[in-house]
Protein backbone atom coordinates (compact mmCIF):
# COMPACT_ATOMS: atom_id res chain seq x y z
CA UNK A 1 0.00 0.00 0.00
CA UNK A 2 2.74 2.45 1.00
CA UNK A 3 4.79 1.44 -2.04
CA UNK A 4 1.86 2.13 -4.38
CA UNK A 5 1.31 5.58 -2.86
CA UNK A 6 5.03 6.34 -3.11
CA UNK A 7 5.13 5.38 -6.80
CA UNK A 8 2.02 7.49 -7.48
CA UNK A 9 3.55 10.46 -5.69
CA UNK A 10 6.81 10.18 -7.65
CA UNK A 11 4.93 9.95 -10.96
CA UNK A 12 2.84 13.03 -10.09
CA UNK A 13 5.98 15.00 -9.17
CA UNK A 14 7.72 14.02 -12.40
CA UNK A 15 4.70 14.77 -14.60
CA UNK A 16 3.99 18.12 -12.93
CA UNK A 17 7.68 19.10 -13.07
CA UNK A 18 7.92 18.35 -16.78
CA UNK A 19 4.54 19.94 -17.56
CA UNK A 20 4.83 23.11 -15.47
CA UNK A 21 8.60 23.41 -15.35
CA UNK A 22 9.40 22.80 -19.01
CA UNK A 23 6.42 22.39 -21.33
CA UNK A 24 4.33 25.33 -20.06
CA UNK A 25 7.21 27.87 -20.09
CA UNK A 26 8.25 26.76 -23.58
CA UNK A 27 4.71 27.07 -24.92
CA UNK A 28 4.19 30.50 -23.35
CA UNK A 29 7.59 31.67 -24.63
CA UNK A 30 6.86 30.39 -28.14
CA UNK A 31 3.44 32.09 -28.25
CA UNK A 32 4.83 35.38 -26.92
CA UNK A 33 7.70 35.38 -29.42
CA UNK A 34 5.32 34.80 -32.32
CA UNK A 35 2.33 36.93 -31.28
CA UNK A 36 3.99 39.60 -29.09
CA UNK A 37 7.63 39.57 -30.18
CA UNK A 38 8.43 43.21 -29.36
CA UNK A 39 6.72 43.30 -25.96
CA UNK A 40 8.13 39.90 -24.99
CA UNK A 41 11.63 41.22 -25.60
CA UNK A 42 11.22 44.39 -23.57
CA UNK A 43 9.78 46.70 -26.24
CA UNK A 44 13.31 47.80 -27.09
CA UNK A 45 13.73 50.82 -29.34
CA UNK A 46 16.54 50.76 -31.87
CA UNK A 47 18.25 53.60 -33.74
CA UNK A 48 20.64 52.64 -36.53
CA UNK A 49 20.58 49.07 -35.28
CA UNK A 50 21.50 49.97 -31.69
CA UNK A 51 19.28 49.73 -28.62
CA UNK A 52 18.66 53.21 -27.22
CA UNK A 53 16.02 52.35 -24.64
CA UNK A 54 12.63 50.79 -24.08
CA UNK A 55 9.23 52.31 -24.73
CA UNK A 56 8.09 50.70 -21.46
CA UNK A 57 10.87 52.08 -19.24
CA UNK A 58 11.76 55.69 -18.55
CA UNK A 59 15.31 57.00 -18.70
CA UNK A 60 17.25 60.17 -17.98
CA UNK A 61 18.10 62.74 -20.65
CA UNK A 62 20.99 64.50 -18.95
CA UNK A 63 24.61 65.46 -19.58
CA UNK A 64 27.62 63.84 -17.91
CA UNK A 65 27.08 66.02 -14.82
CA UNK A 66 23.45 65.01 -14.46
CA UNK A 67 22.01 68.29 -15.74
CA UNK A 68 18.86 68.12 -17.92
CA UNK A 69 19.57 68.54 -21.62
CA UNK A 70 17.46 71.51 -22.86
CA UNK A 71 16.84 69.97 -26.30
CA UNK A 72 15.10 66.94 -24.80
CA UNK A 73 11.78 66.55 -23.01
CA UNK A 74 12.43 65.48 -19.44
CA UNK A 75 10.68 62.55 -17.72
CA UNK A 76 9.06 62.68 -14.32
CA UNK A 77 11.33 62.33 -11.26
CA UNK A 78 12.50 58.84 -10.35
CA UNK A 79 13.42 57.25 -7.03
CA UNK A 80 14.82 54.11 -8.68
CA UNK A 81 18.51 54.05 -7.82
CA UNK A 82 20.86 56.86 -6.85
CA UNK A 83 20.53 58.68 -10.17
CA UNK A 84 16.98 57.54 -10.98
CA UNK A 85 15.62 55.23 -13.64
CA UNK A 86 17.78 52.28 -12.61
CA UNK A 87 15.80 49.27 -13.84
CA UNK A 88 17.61 47.01 -11.37
CA UNK A 89 16.41 49.17 -8.46
CA UNK A 90 12.79 49.80 -9.39
CA UNK A 91 11.17 51.46 -6.40
CA UNK A 92 9.28 54.47 -5.08
CA UNK A 93 10.28 56.89 -2.35
CA UNK A 94 7.33 55.58 -0.31
CA UNK A 95 6.68 59.11 0.93
CA UNK A 96 2.99 59.96 1.21
CA UNK A 97 1.52 63.28 0.01
CA UNK A 98 1.69 64.69 3.55
CA UNK A 99 5.16 63.40 4.42
CA UNK A 100 7.28 66.23 5.91
CA UNK A 101 10.37 65.29 3.89
CA UNK A 102 8.38 65.46 0.68
CA UNK A 103 6.36 68.64 1.04
CA UNK A 104 8.89 70.69 3.02
CA UNK A 105 7.09 70.94 6.39
CA UNK A 106 9.83 69.86 8.79
CA UNK A 107 10.83 70.24 12.44
CA UNK A 108 11.79 73.87 12.88
CA UNK A 109 8.75 75.16 11.02
CA UNK A 110 6.49 77.05 13.39
CA UNK A 111 2.87 75.88 13.26
CA UNK A 112 1.63 79.18 14.67
CA UNK A 113 3.36 81.75 12.47
CA UNK A 114 4.25 79.47 9.55
CA UNK A 115 7.94 80.33 9.59
CA UNK A 116 10.75 78.02 8.56
CA UNK A 117 14.16 78.64 10.14
CA UNK A 118 15.78 76.93 7.14
CA UNK A 119 13.98 78.99 4.51
CA UNK A 120 15.94 80.46 1.60
CA UNK A 121 14.96 83.45 -0.56
CA UNK A 122 13.78 81.07 -3.29
CA UNK A 123 12.26 78.33 -1.14
CA UNK A 124 10.28 79.10 2.02
CA UNK A 125 9.72 75.34 2.46
CA UNK A 126 13.41 74.40 2.32
CA UNK A 127 14.31 71.00 3.80
CA UNK A 128 18.03 71.29 4.62
CA UNK A 129 20.55 68.64 3.63
CA UNK A 130 22.54 67.21 6.52
CA UNK A 131 26.29 67.70 6.13
CA UNK A 132 28.52 64.61 5.86
CA UNK A 133 32.20 63.93 6.40
CA UNK A 134 34.62 62.54 3.81
CA UNK A 135 33.26 59.03 4.47
CA UNK A 136 29.66 60.22 3.93
CA UNK A 137 28.80 59.87 7.61
CA UNK A 138 26.21 62.39 8.90
CA UNK A 139 27.74 65.24 10.91
CA UNK A 140 26.22 66.31 14.23
CA UNK A 141 27.17 68.93 16.80
CA UNK A 142 28.26 68.26 20.40
CA UNK A 143 24.63 67.92 21.46
CA UNK A 144 23.90 65.36 18.78
CA UNK A 145 21.88 67.73 16.62
CA UNK A 146 22.35 67.45 12.86
CA UNK A 147 24.59 69.98 11.12
CA UNK A 148 23.14 71.15 7.82
CA UNK A 149 25.01 72.19 4.67
CA UNK A 150 25.11 75.86 3.76
CA UNK A 151 25.69 77.78 0.54
CA UNK A 152 28.42 80.41 0.19
CA UNK A 153 25.86 83.13 0.93
CA UNK A 154 24.97 81.51 4.24
CA UNK A 155 21.62 80.06 3.19
CA UNK A 156 20.88 76.40 3.72
CA UNK A 157 21.32 73.84 0.94
CA UNK A 158 17.81 72.53 0.24
CA UNK A 159 17.05 68.90 -0.52
CA UNK A 160 16.42 68.83 -4.31
CA UNK A 161 14.05 65.84 -4.06
CA UNK A 162 11.25 67.67 -2.22
CA UNK A 163 8.21 68.89 -4.13
CA UNK A 164 8.94 72.61 -3.55
CA UNK A 165 12.51 72.25 -4.82
CA UNK A 166 11.44 70.20 -7.82
CA UNK A 167 8.82 72.80 -8.66
CA UNK A 168 11.42 75.58 -8.48
CA UNK A 169 13.83 73.63 -10.70
CA UNK A 170 11.06 72.81 -13.19
CA UNK A 171 10.02 76.46 -13.50
CA UNK A 172 13.61 77.59 -13.95
CA UNK A 173 14.39 74.96 -16.57
CA UNK A 174 11.33 75.83 -18.61
CA UNK A 175 11.44 79.58 -18.14
CA UNK A 176 8.13 79.74 -16.28
CA UNK A 177 6.92 82.36 -13.85
CA UNK A 178 7.79 81.75 -10.19
CA UNK A 179 4.10 81.21 -9.39
CA UNK A 180 3.24 79.10 -12.45
CA UNK A 181 1.29 75.93 -11.71
CA UNK A 182 3.33 72.77 -12.19
CA UNK A 183 1.81 69.38 -13.20
CA UNK A 184 1.93 66.85 -10.38
CA UNK A 185 3.85 64.33 -12.50
CA UNK A 186 6.65 66.89 -12.94
CA UNK A 187 7.42 66.93 -9.20
CA UNK A 188 6.50 63.45 -7.95
CA UNK A 189 8.00 60.07 -8.77
CA UNK A 190 5.95 57.12 -9.97
CA UNK A 191 5.45 53.94 -7.95
CA UNK A 192 7.92 52.00 -10.07
CA UNK A 193 10.36 54.84 -10.62
CA UNK A 194 10.47 53.74 -14.27
CA UNK A 195 7.41 55.48 -15.75
CA UNK A 196 8.13 56.16 -19.46
CA UNK A 197 5.29 58.66 -19.90
CA UNK A 198 4.44 62.19 -18.84
CA UNK A 199 1.14 64.05 -18.90
CA UNK A 200 0.14 66.19 -21.86
CA UNK A 201 0.20 69.25 -19.57
CA UNK A 202 3.79 68.43 -18.58
CA UNK A 203 4.83 68.04 -22.22
CA UNK A 204 3.10 71.27 -23.27
CA UNK A 205 4.98 73.29 -20.63
CA UNK A 206 8.33 71.90 -21.85
CA UNK A 207 7.58 72.49 -25.54
CA UNK A 208 8.82 76.08 -25.81
CA UNK A 209 12.15 75.26 -24.16
CA UNK A 210 12.71 72.30 -26.50
CA UNK A 211 11.67 74.32 -29.56
CA UNK A 212 14.12 77.09 -28.65
CA UNK A 213 16.99 74.67 -27.99
CA UNK A 214 16.41 72.93 -31.32
CA UNK A 215 15.65 76.09 -33.34
CA UNK A 216 12.31 74.64 -34.34
CA UNK A 217 8.90 76.33 -34.65
CA UNK A 218 6.79 75.71 -31.55
CA UNK A 219 4.05 74.32 -33.81
CA UNK A 220 6.43 71.60 -35.02
CA UNK A 221 7.23 70.49 -31.47
CA UNK A 222 3.56 70.56 -30.49
CA UNK A 223 2.75 68.38 -33.51
CA UNK A 224 5.32 65.83 -32.29
CA UNK A 225 3.72 65.83 -28.84
CA UNK A 226 0.35 65.07 -30.40
CA UNK A 227 1.87 62.34 -32.59
CA UNK A 228 3.40 60.55 -29.61
CA UNK A 229 0.41 60.87 -27.29
CA UNK A 230 -1.18 57.54 -26.39
CA UNK A 231 -4.88 57.22 -25.58
CA UNK A 232 -6.45 55.83 -22.42
CA UNK A 233 -6.14 52.10 -21.77
CA UNK A 234 -9.16 50.30 -23.22
CA UNK A 235 -10.43 53.73 -24.16
CA UNK A 236 -11.48 54.76 -20.64
CA UNK A 237 -8.83 53.77 -18.06
CA UNK A 238 -6.32 56.35 -16.90
CA UNK A 239 -5.34 59.49 -18.77
CA UNK A 240 -3.73 60.20 -22.11
CA UNK A 241 0.06 60.30 -21.83
CA UNK A 242 3.13 61.16 -23.87
CA UNK A 243 5.98 58.66 -24.26
CA UNK A 244 9.15 60.66 -23.55
CA UNK A 245 11.64 58.41 -25.37
CA UNK A 246 9.55 58.13 -28.52
CA UNK A 247 8.90 61.89 -28.51
CA UNK A 248 12.59 62.73 -28.18
CA UNK A 249 13.55 60.27 -30.90
CA UNK A 250 10.85 61.73 -33.14
CA UNK A 251 12.42 65.16 -32.68
CA UNK A 252 15.90 63.77 -33.37
CA UNK A 253 14.66 62.47 -36.71
CA UNK A 254 13.86 66.03 -37.71
CA UNK A 255 17.60 66.67 -37.66
CA UNK A 256 17.62 69.47 -35.10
Amino acid sequence: MIRRQLITAVIVVVVMTVTLGFVYPLVVTAISQVAFHSKANGSLVKVNGKDVGSSLLGQNFTDKDGNPLPKYFQPRPSAAGADGYDASSSSASNLGPSNPNLIGNIPGVSITDKTNIYATPSDPYCVPVQATDKDDNPITDKSGNPVYEKNKDGTYVCDPSTVPQRAIAYRQLNGLASNAKVPVDAVTASGSGLDPDISIANADLQAQRVATARNLPLATVMAQIKKHTAGRNLGFLGEKAVNVLELNLGLDKLGS
